[in-house]
């Protein structure tokens, strides 16, 4: 979005403008940031001209170069230029469609590479969910590279062990969430499959009440209700599925000896509330059959907590 007017006469950097024409991509640092031939007031001007860069090379060389600010603790870089930049093309069908495999499969490597300060994982997983939705729009990746990705999605959300969530000088992390809004893409995806279906909603249950016992503070439980919604509304699963899958949750709060007793206990009980919670309230004000269906199930999981 901008943040202001921009001087018509104002025109980008020389250096952001061509800089994808100077060196080969490999001649580029990978997690340089700001991009080798930017620097943070170019990329602040781009973003106050919507991101828009006419040069078709350029615009896809900065795509894959911005990628090193998804580790960046400055919120201005990783954040609202990286992130704001990579959505805006994704959503705008701005990159062409090796780019956007570029993009993926160097996304997955970051999932799996050291993560010091815990941003470039969460941010990583967020724009994956960008890529996602290009496929869903458009179909672009094979099935065996859509099946793929649901398995990177869903084993990015079952390793999330990080549960910072917002900091008043670094910003957001939300690993949960950012996980939950890429299986959210996913699940809106009619190519996919039971099988993915169902291999997301048992992601989803590990963090719906994690194990570690962290008690949720940051909107997570309502993030990871979207798509438990939107696979109900595939309406591929039965009632019996539904009702099996809400009443195997209460387990997971932990023995019921320890109950009002623990703190672990406690934490388990709070967030499995408010994510059975969330469902709810979104079954209850939606119109559509298979997400309203949801609330029997709910409620008869509700009535099992202590």
């Amino acid at each position: 979005m901008s943040t202001g007017r921009v001087d018509q006469g104002r025109r980008l950097p020389r250096a952001l403008l061509g800089f994808a024409l100077l060196l080969p991509l490999s001649a580029w640092a990978e997690d340089a940031c700001p991009p080798e031939g930017t620097d943070a007031g170019s990329l602040q001007l781009l973003k106050q001209q919507d991101f828009k860069v006419e040069d078709a090379a350029t615009r896809n060389t900065l795509a894959i170069r911005l990628l090193g600010c998804l580790s960046s603790p400055d919120p201005a870089l990783r954040d609202g230029i990286a992130y704001e930049a990579l959505t805006a093309w994704l959503r705008g069908n701005a990159l062409e469609a090796g780019t956007r495999a570029r993009l993926r499969d160097d996304l997955y490597a970051m999932l799996q590479a050291p993560d010091t300060e815990g941003f470039a994982r969460p941010f990583a997983a967020l724009v994956l969910s960008e890529v996602a939705r290009t496929d869903r729009i458009a179909p672009w990746m094979t099935p065996g590279e859509r099946v793929a990705m649901v398995d990177q999605a869903v084993g990015y959300l079952r390793s999330v062990q990080d549960y910072r969530g917002f900091d008043n000088a670094q910003g957001w992390r939300h690993g949960v969430a950012h996980g939950s809004d890429w299986l959210m893409q996913l699940a809106l995806n009619p190519a996919l499959e039971r099988a993915q279906l169902e291999s997301m909603l048992a992601a989803i249950a590990t963090q719906a009440v994690p194990e570690s016992a962290h008690a949720y503070v940051f909107g997570e439980p309502g993030r990871l209700a979207r798509p438990v919604l939107y696979i109900a509304k595939r309406g591929v699963l039965a009632d019996a599925d539904w009702s099996a899958w809400f009443l195997g949750l209460p387990a997971r709060i932990g023995e019921r000896e320890k109950a009002y007793s623990d703190t672990a206990w406690l934490a388990r009980r709070h967030d499995l509330l408010a994510f059975l919670t969330s469902v709810y309230l979104e079954a209850d004000q939606s119109a559509d059959a298979p997400i309203k269906a949801l609330k029997g199930p709910v409620v008869l999981a509700l009535k099992t907590i202590p």
